[in-house]
């Protein structure tokens, strides 16, 4: 631990790096016509992943910096299921065939506020749509408070194989302070009854830096929810943003704890997790050495993508739904954001691309770099480079911030290779961002760097 550069570098508001360039620079540029083209261009064997956002909660947690809204009722939830099937008609009829998917994750929002009939029915129109593999990831988001056992049935029958559990805190100060109160007895019924079902891979969400916080209270939510033995966890530091989520103002600048408490938080769960037998996978997803993920981190061949850590080696990936972002290989495209404005869009018959990114040369050298570096912690730059037609040399000139990480001792260079030290590892997104040709058009929009 080095509290030291946590206090001089912690305040930095940088992004999570889980695309480059990040969303703030998508412009409108991009629209329909261009996404039709690049559906249209897809390789005949190329393989690609879909992502479903259902933006969609029963109430809202305080925290949250995703893009959901408050449904009482369950009508507004049903037109837009309908309005997901017809968007994914309307991708479908572009690429003009059956693709290969072998990774499905639907996230939100909270995805098991869907009807459990609704929830099978899209399933059956995925695969319809698309070839799923047999060995196909089908992971889903899942608020533990609200999950039915009709549900738990849906999601074994849809063939889900992978839950990701919101838990965040077990501390009730905490619960009441964000909006989120959560019984250990609710979170042990939901992960108990789908095991029961089949459904093997156990996700948990936590979060450090909450209002109240404290290492005590992080570590009590460790142990307990260690009892649970999930196959990952997912470790996040609440990003305060009430700027752009103005549900956050609810809670207080005075109750939350500074760079230096977020970091001491951080460093406390990562040991207990690592303790408890845990693999620490990059900056902060943990997995037991058995799990697909510690695997492909002991391979090289661990990936970063809109989920974070991922082991999907696809470089295609299919949004459907309001504000879901996809990735083909000439960049990136959004949905329109505003539910209304991507329900219009499907029922006009028009592709809901809102907005997008067209990857330069440039881009796609800085990405592979940033993405190994978020990865495996270090990056020999003389190959990825040469894939790419630049020179080392020109790159490392072009990061001036990267001559301060080195004198910090937060970097190791030699050559035209660099490592991060273990010690420094908590400021992996300060090393990413000395290779963000982008950075300074958007820092204020994301989170601090601890």
């Amino acid at each position: 631990m080095r509290p030291d550069l946590a206090v001089c570098y912690g305040q930095e508001r940088l992004p999570r790096y889980t695309s480059y360039p990040t969303a703030p620079h998508f412009s409108p540029a991009i629209g329909p016509g261009t996404y039709a083209e690049w559906l249209k261009a897809i390789p005949r064997q190329a393989s690609a992943s879909l992502y479903l956002h259902v933006p969609f909660c029963r109430s809202m947690c305080w925290y949250c910096g995703c893009h959901t809204t408050v449904a009482r009722r369950d009508q507004p939830i049903a037109v837009y299921e309908s309005a997901l099937r017809c968007e994914i008609d309307q991708v479908v009829r572009h690429i003009d065939r059956r693709i290969r998917v072998e990774h499905i994750h639907f996230g939100g929002g909270t995805p098991t506020i869907m009807a459990p009939e609704s929830f099978t029915d899209l399933m059956g129109l995925i695969r319809h749509c698309f070839f799923v593999a047999p060995s196909a990831e089908v992971a889903i988001e899942i608020d533990p408070r609200t999950l039915t056992a009709p549900m738990i049935e849906a999601l074994a029958l849809g063939g889900v194989n992978r839950a990701s559990l919101g838990v965040q805190s077990f501390d009730p100060k905490v619960q009441r302070a964000i909006n989120r109160m959560q019984s250990f007895e609710q979170t042990e019924a939901a992960t108990t009854g789908l095991r029961r079902a089949g459904i093997a891979g156990i996700n948990f969400d936590l979060i450090y830096g909450l209002p109240h916080q404290t290492v005590a209270s992080c570590l009590d939510t460790v142990a307990r929810s260690i009892e649970l033995r999930p196959d990952r966890f997912s470790v996040f530091g609440y990003a305060h943003v009430p700027s752009f989520k103005k549900h956050q103002q609810k809670i207080r600048e005075e109750w939350l704890p500074d760079s230096l408490v977020r970091h001491e938080q951080s460093s406390a769960i990562a040991q207990a997790l690592r303790d408890a037998g845990y693999v620490q996978i990059g900056l902060d997803h943990f997995a037991l050495p058995e799990d697909s993920m510690a695997r492909a981190l002991k391979a090289g061949t661990l990936r970063r993508n809109f989920q974070g850590y991922t082991t999907d080696q696809s470089g295609i990936l299919l949004g459907f739904g309001a504000s879901a972002i996809g990735r083909l290989p000439q960049g990136f495209v959004q949905n329109e954001v505003a539910i209304p404005a991507y329900a219009q869009a499907v029922a006009q018959g028009r592709l809901a691309t809102a907005r997008g990114y067209a990857l330069t040369d440039d881009d796609r050298l800085r990405a592979e770099i940033i993405e190994r570096i978020m990865c495996d912690f270090a990056v020999d730059l003389d190959p990825i480079c040469a894939r790419h037609g630049s020179a080392a040399d020109a790159v490392l000139q072009s990061a001036p911030r990267l001559r301060d990480l080195v004198s910090d001792g937060i970097v190791e260079l030699e050559g035209s290779s660099l490592a991060v030290p273990a010690d420094s590892r908590f400021l992996v997104r300060s090393v990413a961002a000395a290779f963000d040709a982008h950075l300074d058009q958007s820092q204020r929009l994301h989170s601090r760097a601890v």
